[in-house]
């Protein structure tokens, strides 16, 4: 298949359709000048799903270029030569011998892990959730553009698409953007216990019982056996890991660690990784919204990451000075009474008239 060809998932959406949320009650996403809101009904733009299945691998082949997963990138052909996604699709044709004539039955997987057997990526999709299974026209394929949207944010990686950022600052966002990808930015990987990183094992003799071999591949390239159950866990819930199971491996975290694929999740939200793509910090894996969120403030306003150190801030919420304003009116609120409601500013007009 052809690498943009578009598997059938839930309708592509824009401008002009109504919001998921709201039920018909909005008419369609009328774009806020600076706030990733609608104009009409004040809801996110992930709830009018207004992205492309070619605009998420665009943004996730900018985040993981110029970076050691790169490898998981193509140049685009033409245009700016930026790269794209290799995203993993997985079909699966089953026979179905109910009736008179045997046919088969299709199934998509709008994303699968990379480089595996088609066993051995069956078999963790089966550990997944149903309702988180990214088959394509379902909602678990849903979920995943929705999880995409929220934990990578376009404007996390990319300053031109930030509207917050003050003259001087587009070099700091840069500077932060190189500093994540170098040290943070990771692509988990599925394998077998014991087999992450084509077996390497980095825990010292005496942290395992049983040194685990390689183990070795059937004819298919499905990997038939692994060291006895018991001696791995998941790094998430600390229950054992059976042998025969796909784990996820972190390779920031180190080989000696691995989880349960429905255990791989954010520290901060406990939402599933989106496609495994993590950030590691302090003995964790995040998403790419808390991680930038643990290093700087982000706007209540924008949603943006703010990187000047003249910043309003309100129990515990942030918010650029200029976006410092009424979600109403648009009156800016520095040195007036307001009140916040839900992480939004209202002026004492606009509180009292709601």
């Amino acid at each position: 298949p052809a690498l943009f060809q578009m598997l059938g998932s839930q309708p592509q959406m824009g401008r002009g359709v109504p919001c998921l949320r709201c039920r018909g009650l909005c008419t369609g996403f009328e774009p806020h000048s600076w706030r990733k809101i609608c104009k009409s009904c004040k809801c996110s733009q992930e709830e009018h799903s207004l992205s492309s299945e070619l605009e998420d691998d665009r943004k996730i082949g900018r985040l993981l270029s110029d970076s050691k997963y790169s490898t998981l990138t193509a140049r685009l052909k033409g245009g700016d030569g930026g790269r794209i996604y290799k995203r993993n699709r997985m079909i699966v044709t089953n026979p179905n011998i109910s009736g008179k004539d045997p046919t088969f039955d299709t199934i998509t997987y709008e994303w699968a892990p990379p480089g595996l057997a088609q066993k051995l990526a069956m078999q963790y999709m089966e550990l997944i959730p149903k309702e988180l299974q990214p088959v394509a026209g379902t909602d678990g394929a849903f979920h995943r553009r929705r999880r995409l949207t929220r934990q990578l944010p376009l404007y996390d990686q990319d300053p031109a698409q930030c509207r917050g950022l003050a003259e001087g600052e587009q070099k700091l966002m840069e500077e932060f953007v190189k500093k994540y990808k170098a040290e943070a930015l990771g692509v988990g990987e599925v394998a077998l216990p014991g087999q992450g990183g084509g077996g390497k094992e980095e825990e010292k003799p005496q942290d395992r019982s049983v040194e685990p071999g390689r183990a070795p591949e059937s004819p298919n390239g499905a990997l038939e056996s692994a060291p006895a159950a018991g001696h791995y866990r998941c790094e998430t819930c600390k229950q054992p890991v059976p042998g025969d199971c796909p784990v996820v491996y972190a390779d920031r975290a180190g080989y000696s660690r691995q989880w349960h694929p429905a255990c791989f999740v954010c520290c901060r939200c406990a939402e599933p990784l989106v496609d495994l793509i993590y950030f590691w910090k302090s003995g964790a894996a995040w998403c790419g919204r808390h991680y930038c969120e643990s290093l700087r403030p982000r706007c209540a306003g924008c949603d943006e990451i703010i990187f000047s150190e003249d910043y309003q801030q309100v129990e515990g919420l942030a918010w650029h000075k200029k976006h410092f304003a009424c979600l109403e009116c648009e009156t800016l609120l520095t040195g007036k009474p307001f009140a916040l409601a839900n992480a939004s500013l209202l002026c004492t007009t606009c509180s009292q008239s709601r």
